[in-house]
Parts: structure tokens; C-alpha cells; sequence
């Protein structure tokens, strides 16, 4: 297959930028709607849904504070004992379906983070980044864990098993 001819190949008909498709018809209410492709600020843009958040500045801060909660949701999800079960449990069906339902949720909401990076909007990545970040400090990290709680000792200790 020749890729080199790709450069020689005419700009898109009027009609396909008229109505976004190759046969014509239909008025200029059908405007193709192009994607960025590359990071850009601003807020108009859409994420996730179509016309959301729009040229709304007030939708705009919405759409931020909704991919930020997202992601702190996805690391409550990924680092919550609901996925990890009880220790003195014995394997049953009901704390398996528990945990496949829960597994099931945080990687739906992490498709749904991803997908609202991909629209290319450095505040989305931004807030994405802040999302995960606060969530793991919150749920993943040392910084707010009770050490004589609910975890055993050996989670404590590095993955090396030293206490340096």
C-alpha cells in the first residue's frame, strides 16, 4: 500500500463540510463539528457528552469539578476493602459478586475519566490529574492511614519488606 499518494488526495467536498456525509443535500444547520487533536485551553469544548459543557463558563467549572470527582472515585473504588475483601473471610459467592460489581464500577468510571481526557481540554486533563492524585493521597497513600486500624502490619512495610 502506497501511504506517499496520501499527501495528492483534494480537501473534502462542500457538501461533506455542509452536512457530513458525501451525497449532498441537507443546509448549513449540519456543520461537521472538528475534534481537537492536540491539548488546547478554553472552555468551549465538549466532553463526554454532545453540547456539554458548551460555551457556558459556568458549565465549564461544573464539567471540571465532575472529571475531578470522578477520578477521586475511581482511587476510593481502586483502594477500598470492598475489592479487596475481608482477611478472615472465606471465599463465597456473594463477596465474589460483591467485588466483580465493584471492579466493574471503577473500571467503567475510569473509561469514563479517560474518555473525558480524551477530549483534548488541558483543564479536564488537569482536573483528571488532581482527581487521581488527592484520591490516592487520600485512599492509596500512607498520609491518612490509621496504623493500629483495620490494615495488618505487613501492609505497612515496603514492597522490599525493610523499614528503611
Amino acid at each position: 500500500m502506497d501511504h506517499d499518494n496520501m499527501h495528492n488526495m483534494p480537501p473534502p467536498s462542500s457538501s461533506m463540510m455542509n452536512n457530513g456525509s458525501m451525497n449532498g443535500g441537507g443546509g448549513d444547520h449540519h456543520k461537521m463539528m472538528l475534534m481537537h487533536m492536540t491539548f488546547f485551553w478554553g472552555k468551549n469544548t465538549e466532553v463526554l457528552f454532545s453540547g456539554w459543557p458548551g460555551t457556558s463558563s459556568g458549565m465549564y467549572a461544573l464539567c471540571i469539578i465532575f472529571v475531578f470527582f470522578l477520578a477521586v472515585l475511581t482511587e476510593w473504588l481502586a483502594h477500598s476493602s470492598l475489592l479487596r475483601g475481608t482477611s478472615g473471610d472465606t471465599a463465597n459467592a456473594a463477596s465474589g459478586l460483591v467485588q466483580t460489581a465493584v471492579y466493574t464500577l471503577r473500571t467503567g468510571l475510569s473509561y469514563l475519566v479517560m474518555l473525558a481526557v480524551m477530549s483534548f481540554n488541558a483543564g479536564v486533563f488537569i482536573a483528571a490529574l488532581a482527581g487521581h492524585a488527592i484520591g490516592f493521597m487520600l485512599f492509596g497513600s500512607r498520609t491518612f492511614r490509621n496504623r493500629s486500624g483495620d490494615r495488618e502490619t505487613k501492609d505497612l512495610l515496603p514492597a522490599s519488606g525493610c523499614a528503611c
